[in-house]
């Protein structure tokens, strides 16, 4: 996509913001994007809502899918903060459900009052994630799918690549396809994923590198960006971390009343995240930046065995 093409995407992605939370009774006369990446987030001044449209989105991730993802989220996040846990929770002044305009599916948050520190994905610290781990544990978990992301987003891979490799080789393909013949048959349910991994717990984890997803307010940290809530170990929250940090998680697990990592649990999970930001090169199209990002990943991947 041009410069111009991203900018008419964010053009389109604010006037279906507004033109919801108008619908809703929000007032919005000056409209701030506060980030645009895969999801274009605006505040819809002078109302304290943050409106989240997603716009860079994979194939698998049709317009019914995407709703059902974003309720899971708005869910989970009210769970969490009747819980006690600090986060961005869903706006009190709109329903707690996503909203649809000119092809858009739009969720609504509150303001958060960012701190001078926070700098976006910065890293919050390993015990952050054992906090929210330990949080989790008591999610419904019946509604949650296993490592959703990872679910239906590898299996449409391989074709994608086969139409257009961009950047990999006939090494490489082989490479994720060896991968995915060895993991497939693990994610095919968590009866099978607990079978392969003895002792290995399943719960609701964040999904998405949470300790990453942490915004510092004026009030201090909050957790963000629940997109991929979803149901398996907690070592894919833990996945591509490197030794120092995951001993630190095991003593902040540890304390929380939670089990460390599992070596053979993680080396999958590395397994699996890895095949994911390959994945992520389908994406480049609707987001050229990404790219420059993934090169480096696609670099040190090539250096990993097959499983």
């Amino acid at each position: 996509m041009t410069p111009e093409a991203l900018a008419a995407r964010a053009a389109l992605a604010i006037d279906s913001a507004v033109t919801i939370a108008r619908r809703l009774g929000l007032e919005v006369s000056a409209p701030v994007v506060l980030h645009d990446v895969f999801s274009v987030v605006i505040h819809l001044a002078p109302s304290p809502v943050v409106a989240r449209v997603p716009v860079v989105l994979p194939a698998w991730l049709t317009l019914p899918r995407l709703i059902q993802r974003q309720i899971r989220e708005l869910d989970a996040v009210a769970w969490l903060k009747a819980a006690g846990l600090p986060v961005v929770a869903p706006s009190p002044l709109v329903p707690r459900a996503p909203a649809q305009h000119n092809g858009h599916s739009v969720t609504l948050w509150e303001l958060a009052e960012v701190s001078a520190e926070h700098a976006p994905y910065n890293d919050a610290g390993v015990e952050a994630t054992a906090t929210l781990h330990a949080a989790l544990r008591g999610l419904p978990t019946d509604t949650l799918g296993l490592l959703s992301p990872a679910q239906l987003e590898l299996p449409t891979l391989l074709a994608a690549f086969r139409q257009d490799p961009g950047p990999l080789t006939e090494a490489d393909l082989a490479h994720v396809e060896g991968d995915w013949r060895a993991l497939a048959p693990l994610l095919s349910s968590p009866e099978a994923l607990r079978a392969a991994l003895p002792g290995v717990t399943l719960q609701a984890i964040h999904g998405d590198a949470p300790q990453y997803n942490v915004i510092q307010t004026t009030t201090g940290p909050r957790f963000a960006d629940f997109e991929d809530v979803c149901l398996g170990p907690i070592e894919w929250d833990l996945a591509g971390l490197p030794a120092e940090a995951l001993a630190a998680y095991d003593d902040a697990a540890r304390a929380r009343g939670l089990r460390p990592h599992h070596p053979e649990a993680l080396r999958l999970m590395n397994a699996a995240r890895s095949l994911q930001v390959i994945a992520a090169f389908t994406l480049v199209p609707q987001l050229p930046l990404l790219a420059e990002g993934l090169l480096p990943a696609l670099a040190a991947w090539r250096e990993t065995p097959p499983l």
